[in-house]
């Protein structure tokens, strides 16, 4: 049994699980930074909608 190959092998598992893991992490914030950008952004657009709620009913066309 080779243990120093065994042992290398382990640490280098336990590396890629790590950097795996922390950029799973990462992304996750990313997508929840995203998700209350745009949470913000379609409340913002409500509050414009119900505050002129005929903006943009209508439109004059004439050829």
């Amino acid at each position: 049994m080779d243990i120093p190959g065994l042992s290398m092998h382990m640490a280098q598992s336990n590396l890629l699980t790590d950097v795996g893991t922390a950029m799973l992490a990462k992304s996750m914030e990313q997508a929840e930074m995203i998700t209350n950008s745009m949470t913000e952004l379609l409340d913002a657009s409500t509050m414009e909608l119900s505050v002129n709620p005929g903006v943009g009913a209508n439109i004059d066309i004439s050829v």
